[in-house]
């Protein structure tokens, strides 16, 4: 369920970040409700097909929660939204979609090869679609009367210092003794070309230390983060994210 050149995601994907959306969006007094996001009194259950699909559903939940309020915006300066044909039910779905949509430069979604298509993941995409040439000219309106040049400038302030503060911490990963040894661990890190430094303050791009309290755990530079995700140390979880 690899994102590949931003071709979208599996209709399971959408509808497990629609219903992580739902329970964590942000709910504004009834005075500025615009969008209606339908019941959140019981967290719905989600069922994730492996440890990727976890992770990319709850990515896209959270990138659509920090553009809430740009991706609201745009369903209403759009005339997307209010939309009679989609339930308050399905609003989540549609934001979280509109999220991917724009990320993708509004360019048509790929169907994977094998993929189980859900009837409203479906429903709701082809609604936006028919709306695509006026949700990107919402966008673009948004844009130039803020003089934004990307969507990052919407981003809440504290947000935003959040996500500076996570970039800037080293990685830690646990090693997964059932499966292989801290010996074995580091010899295949360096085997793709990263280099076994002392502590983080030895840090360069292409390293990574052994934890000097736990020595099941090793450390390594935040920017490496989506090239470790994609090494078969992780998809064979003999290394762990923590």
């Amino acid at each position: 369920v690899t994102q590949i050149e931003k071709n979208g995601y599996p209709d399971s994907v959408y509808i497990n970040a629609a219903k992580i959306f739902q329970g964590i969006h942000t709910e504004k007094n009834k005075d500025r409700m615009l969008v209606q996001y339908g019941d959140n009194s019981e967290s719905p259950m989600v069922a994730f097909k492996d440890e990727h699909s976890r992770r990319v559903s709850y990515e896209l939940a959270f990138n659509a929660l920090k553009y809430q309020d740009l991706l609201e915006q745009i369903l209403l300066d759009s005339s997307a939204y209010p939309c009679y044909s989609i339930p308050d039910e399905l609003t989540s779905l549609l934001v979280v979609m509109l999220y991917d949509l724009q990320d993708r430069k509004f360019q048509e979604r790929k169907i994977f090869d094998g993929e189980e298509l859900v009837a409203v993941v479906q429903e709701v995409g082809d609604y936006l679609y028919r709306y695509i040439t006026k949700l990107a000219a919402a966008l673009a309106r948004c844009r130039i009367k803020h003089d934004a040049l990307s969507i990052e400038y919407f981003v809440p302030e504290a947000i935003g210092k959040q996500e500076q503060r996570a970039s800037a911490l080293p990685l830690c990963v646990w090693i997964n003794t059932f499966k292989i040894s801290l010996e074995d661990a580091v010899k295949d890190l360096e085997m793709k070309g990263l280099t076994k430094v002392e502590s983080v303050s030895d840090f360069d791009h292409y390293t990574f230390a052994v934890d000097q309290h736990c020595h099941d755990v090793l450390v390594f530079p935040s920017s490496l983060r989506e090239e470790l995700l994609n090494l078969d140390l992780f998809a064979d979880c003999k290394l762990l994210l923590q």
